[in-house]
């Protein structure tokens, strides 16, 4: 094998003219012969059994020409990248030069490789930070959370009205038969949840213990096929109603919902936790907008393999969001009506801002000489398992070492940007803002968590869900545990006595 010529092309693709030479390709050429042998009928020799002289005399030698190049061309390829010292970063597309021969054969394969990046400015960036504020209001509103958590439900001897449980019994009927999923036994029903049918709560209102009742009910056009727009009539039993009976805001609650002994404080805990919460959100921004405007001043002639293969992993990372919701991903796509390819595309312009930040921290980690050592690394495993509760070889099952070499010199990468950086005050928004369409694929948040990995068979870093979390080992997809009867008149998930 030889490489004749090498040469750079726009969006950082090389194409190479490689040679392979008669003993190469005469040894591809007995590959193929033992492999096509056996379905060569050659007279006066049982299958598999004729020489390779015989059949190429009788065939031509060009009967094996078209397996010997699939077996010669991925070996001559990567003794070719390795000898001109490629970083390829997606597969070749290749076509022949001229016509093969028992001597050989050329061809050329035009390979996306690793950008040339220039470095933009990184250093003396400014970006607005909001100012961190909690507000009584916001205190009340999370112990309010705490009370509707811990708040049971207790039997009460009266007509049941909204907001309460009401326990039931129901069937429903179509034309006096009854239908599939239509029937339920002491189901426990919010009233005002609006987690049956439209009109059906609404008539559960003003029943009591042990009063039976029909209820009238037409299916919304847009309902299950066989029930859509159907009048039907539900029987039902009402076997008990509930209220909802809150603890006192006291002392004696904040002991039950925390290891504090006062009110007063667990509400200086919720608002420091609060506060930090928010802090977090704020630093966060201020960071990524910083990183944006590094991604944005770097140079390079990003090549469309690594923007496809990043909208890729985009949408790979959508689908196991959907999995951990419990929705079949070929459901979702049936339901929405959209299609893999409309998800690829819409991903493109994120996967394009996510390679752009990545390449440029390559390069802030290579000018700034950052380093992680082995002490580092294993100071960042033991760190991500006391913070999930595992034990570190169990996380070191999940993460290689060289991942979270990497996320340590990024963090630190990220940490000189906005240490030289100057925080500006917001610009105040506007009363009322558009609602902005959200894309199906998640147009997530461009983290510099990784540098990106070089060789061809790694796929770009994964993106995060916008928040500041850390990063978890990965987990399998979780099933939902909340199965539906198909045609039942619940239209949401039912919910059940706290």
């Amino acid at each position: 094998m030889s490489v004749k010529s090498c040469e750079k092309i726009e969006k950082s693709q090389v194409v190479l003219t490689i040679e392979v030479e008669a003993a190469e390709f005469d040894a591809a050429m007995e590959k193929a012969y033992r492999k096509m042998r056996n379905r060569i009928n050659v007279p006066g020799f049982r299958p598999g059994k004729a020489p390779r002289k015989m059949i190429e005399k009788m065939y031509g030698p060009e009967v094996f020409f078209d397996e010997a190049i699939n077996i010669a061309f991925p070996d001559a390829y990567e003794v070719a990248v390795k000898e001109q010292d490629l970083q390829v970063v997606g597969y070749p597309s290749v076509e022949m030069e001229g016509e093969c021969t028992v001597n050989g054969f050329t061809f050329k394969a035009t390979a996306p490789v690793y950008p040339e990046v220039t470095l933009g400015q990184y250093k003396g960036l400014s970006a607005p930070k909001e100012e961190v504020t909690v507000s009584a209001e916001d205190v009340d509103q999370r112990l309010n959370g705490l009370l509707e958590r811990n708040t049971r439900l207790v039997s009460v001897e009266r007509e049941a009205k909204e907001g309460d449980t009401a326990v039931i019994d129901f069937e429903g009927f179509l034309d006096g038969v009854p239908f599939d999923g239509g029937k339920g036994t002491n189901h426990s029903l919010e009233l005002g949840s609006h987690s049956f049918v439209p009109g059906f709560e609404e008539q559960i209102v003003g029943m009591k213990a042990g009063e039976e009742k029909d209820i009238d009910i037409t299916f919304p056009e847009d309902y299950h096929a066989d029930l859509a727009g159907k009048a039907v009539v539900f029987k039902v039993k009402c076997n008990e109603v509930k209220e909802k009976e809150a603890p006192a805001l006291d002392d004696e609650f904040a002991k039950d919902v925390s290891e504090l002994d006062t009110l007063d404080e667990l509400k200086a805990d919720l608002e420091k936790k609060i506060r930090e919460e928010r802090q977090k959100e704020a630093d966060r921004a201020f960071e990524d907008a910083l990183m944006a405007q590094v991604a944005g001043n770097i140079s390079a002639d990003v090549p469309d393999a690594m923007i496809e293969g990043q909208a890729r992993q985009f949408l790979e990372n959508f689908k196991t969001q959907i999995a951990q919701q419990g929705i079949p991903y070929d459901q979702y796509m049936q339901m929405t009506g959209l299609s893999e390819e409309k998800l690829l595309e819409d991903a493109k312009e994120p996967a394009l801002r996510q390679v752009r930040m990545d390449l440029a921290m390559v390069e802030i980690i290579k000018e700034e000489k950052i380093e992680a050592t082995d002490e580092d690394v294993e100071a960042e495993f033991q760190r991500m398992a006391d913070q999930f509760g595992m034990d570190v070889e169990m996380v070191k099952k999940y993460l290689q070492a060289e991942q979270i070499r990497d996320q340590v010199q990024s963090r630190r990468a990220v940490e000189i940007v906005v240490e030289n950086a100057i925080a500006t005050k917001p610009e105040e928004k506007p009363a009322e803002e558009d609602a902005k369409e959200e894309k199906p694929v998640p147009a997530e948040a461009e983290k510099p968590a990784r540098k990106p990995r070089k060789s061809a068979a790694k796929k770009a870093a994964e993106s995060g869900d916008g928040e500041a979390k850390e990063e978890k080992p990965a987990r399998k997809p979780r099933k939902s545990s909340t199965k539906k009867t198909e045609g039942e008149p619940a239209a949401e998930e039912e919910k059940k006595d706290e």
